[in-house]
């Protein structure tokens, strides 16, 4: 059997190198996904992930493959060496989500606390990941941040699908990367909600007798089919069972009528702007005092009392 060659190095695209050399050996054993997949007991759509590199394959199924292709090892050895931190798009968790949503035609969002992430403009997202205290490389978060933009592309087109997002009045004024991110992340939401297919609703403070502490996404598929998706800290919660989705649904009626209207939720968004754009100024104009008294050489008064010229000889 011929083999490949590859580096023995990790690289920003160390997972797709993976997914490439899997579907080499398959290919070479004259296997298609489909085929592949029932061998290894998974999905097709799974196998087009992981050949892909967008999700991080399961080592126990990596062994599997090993032998079922014949390939001496040769996956395995590779897999181990993998970066997939930077390779794969989302955690296992949320994939199956974002694969949903990817294919949705609406979404209906509650949001408490802090921006969904269909919502976030790319300051605001870079904050959120650096806030996360896992230490990572700017190069991962970056990319995690091209991720998570990328998800908004279809909602920001033309014609996009439907998205009403209600946020809870927290999610505008947790300070997120400080008062210059807040703003522009103000800004971004007055900007997309000029679009037809987006409605942003904030439900105030006042609501809490009807407020949900968790966050949730309904969304409806081309086939008429509906699912909710909630989360905790550590992982995500899809169904599609009808008794669960109409409960999530009636439970964001509610809270959307107790929310502000389109317009007065956008003028709630521009005064926080507002106080979020002094805010920034207040914060540079005192760095750049701190700045000026941090300068060398510069003049300070004698201690015990003000300077008192002595006189000069004259010439």
């Amino acid at each position: 059997m011929a083999h490949r060659r590859l580096k023995n190095e990790v690289t920003a695209s160390s997972a797709r190198i993976f997914g490439e050399e899997l579907r080499f050996y398959r290919e070479m054993a004259g296997l298609t996904q489909e085929q592949l997949a029932k061998l290894l007991h998974c999905s097709r759509p799974n196998i087009t992930r992981y050949e892909s590199g967008q999700r991080r394959m399961p080592p126990d199924l990596v062994v599997r493959a090993d032998e079922l292709l014949d390939t001496g090892g040769s996956l395995k050895r590779l897999w181990d060496r993998v970066d997939w931190t930077v390779g794969v798009d989302h955690p296992d968790w949320f994939q199956s989500h974002a694969d949903t949503e990817a294919e949705a035609v609406g979404a209906h969002v509650y949001q408490t606390d802090y921006m969904h992430g269909l919502l976030q403009c790319r300051e605001y997202a870079r904050a959120m990941f650096e806030a996360g205290g896992t230490n990572e490389r700017p190069e991962v978060i970056q990319e995690r941040v091209a991720v998570r933009l990328a998800r908004q592309t279809r909602f920001l087109a033309e014609d996009g699908p439907q998205l009403v997002v209600l946020l809870d009045e927290s999610a505008i004024r947790s300070v997120v990367g400080g008062p210059k991110v807040m703003a522009r992340q103000m800004q971004h939401l007055l900007d997309i909600a000029r679009r037809d297919n987006i409605v942003i609703q904030v439900v105030p403070f006042t609501a809490r007798a009807t407020i949900i502490k968790t966050s949730m996404v309904l969304l409806e598929m081309p086939d008429g089919r509906h699912s909710v998706y909630s989360e905790s800290l550590e992982r995500g919660f899809p169904s599609d069972d009808p008794a669960v989705v109409s409960g999530h649904r009636r439970r964001y009626d509610r809270l959307r009528g107790d929310a502000l209207t389109a317009s007065e939720s956008l003028a709630l968004i521009a005064e926080a702007l507002e106080g979020f754009t002094d805010d920034a100024e207040r914060a540079r104009r005192g760095q750049l005092a701190q700045e000026q008294l941090q300068r060398p050489g510069r003049r300070r008064l004698h201690r015990g009392g003000p300077r008192i010229p002595r006189p000069r000889p004259r010439a």
